[in-house]
Parts: C-alpha cells; structure tokens; sequence
C-alpha cells in the first residue's frame, strides 16, 4: 500500500495545507515541522480507519499491511516511511 502526501503552501490564509490519498486526512499548519507533527500523529490512525479491513489481518501477510508514506513540500521529500 502506497500513500503520498504533499504540503501545499496557501499563500493566501499562510499555511501550508495537505494534498493526500488517505481517506480523512486534511491539515493545515503554519510551518512545516508542525505539518509533520501532526502528519505523523494522524495518518498511521487514518490508514487503518479507512484503508484497512477487518479480514485483511487475517489473510494479508503482515508486511502488506504497513503502509509507505511518502511526503514532499515544493518537491524536497518531507518524510518517507515504508516497510
């Protein structure tokens, strides 16, 4: 499972703002090491919530199920975590 997302800054409200696949996952902060923050603490939450079902831990192998996050501000990778 490959999930991205991409912190977008909003010149207008000065924030930067998330572009993503994972279902639910909308943030707004006003720097990039708070973006993370909050990335970290919600898309593992997020994943599993909306992406995930039930009987895939019983019939995925357990690697399968961790997903990959990749995360980029302006191109430069934010942060990458992967199984």
């Amino acid at each position: 499972m490959d999930f991205f997302v991409k912190a977008v800054w909003d010149q207008e409200t000065g924030v930067f703002c998330s572009e993503s696949n994972i279902a639910g996952l909308h943030i707004e902060a006003e720097t990039i090491e708070a973006f993370r923050e909050i990335l970290l603490d919600v898309a593992p939450e997020l994943i599993l919530a909306n992406h995930l079902k039930n009987d895939d831990f019983l019939t995925k192998p357990f690697k399968d199920l961790i997903p990959t996050i990749w995360g980029s501000v302006d191109g430069e990778q934010l942060l990458q975590s992967s199984h």
